[in-house]
């Protein structure tokens, strides 16, 4: 049976994808069979061809060193660069959580460690219209254990707080916290990973510096992360 976990950012472009790609490359050099699936990607250019590219998982894919294919690591994937119920409201295609749920499963049935990332922070809405959907309901379908990533500079001890104790009153599980973009000697940084770990009883478990290759976390530990 697979193990899982899903990656929730404190907001947009925090680095969530970037950081599951670290985690997916160490699990996949441990010898483990990795996988990686995202319920909705927007944002995404076409290829030459016109479709859609899902520029996500093509990230990881190239990071990680993953074999997976493109097409089945994510199933709704949109072009404008907005939540996904508004995208979907622009261009038709709304998320259906039994799709999401399908296209888990079938990850699942082929990997043994599936890194799941969520789109945008833990209040994003995936689809509104047909259904109201939001991230966390993602979360509650495939039964999923949650890291925290968050940017490591200015502004952080409110974004890490506020989603924690959000998550904390949904009673979504959290393991941890990743730290991206981090710079290690930044006095403000480093006071910003002990002041959120004070704020929400949470342990920083790898701080991730600006382009790094490896994710500074031995991979026993991380494994040990994902769940059954």
């Amino acid at each position: 049976m697979s193990k899982k976990i899903f990656i929730v950012g404190t907001g947009t472009d925090v680095g969530k994808t970037y950081v599951a790609g670290l985690m997916v490359k160490k699990l996949q050099e441990s010898g483990r069979k990795a996988g990686y699936y995202k319920a909705a990607m927007s944002g995404n250019a076409r290829g030459e061809d016109g479709r859609l590219i899902p520029g996500d998982a093509a990230c990881v894919r190239d990071i990680s060193g993953i074999r997976q294919p493109l097409e089945q690591m994510c199933p709704y994937v949109y072009e404008h660069g907005v939540s996904p119920h508004l995208a979907s409201r622009l261009e038709g295609n709304p998320v259906r959580l039994d799709v999401v749920e399908k296209g888990f499963r079938e990850v699942c049935g082929e990997y043994d460690f599936v890194t799941v990332e969520g789109s945008g922070g833990i209040l994003c809405p995936v689809c509104f219209d047909e259904e109201e959907i939001w991230l966390e309901d993602v979360i509650a379908r495939l039964e999923l254990s949650c890291l925290l990533v968050a940017d490591a500079g200015l502004g952080t001890i409110n974004s890490v707080g506020l989603t924690a104790e959000y998550m904390r009153s949904r009673r979504i599980p959290v393991k941890g916290i990743l730290f991206n973009r981090f710079h290690a000697g930044n006095v403000m940084e480093e006071d910003n990973l002990r002041m959120c770990e004070h704020r929400t009883g949470l342990k920083v478990l790898a701080c991730v510096e600006e382009g790094a290759e490896e994710l500074a976390l031995d991979s026993e530990t991380l494994a040990g992360l994902y769940e059954e």
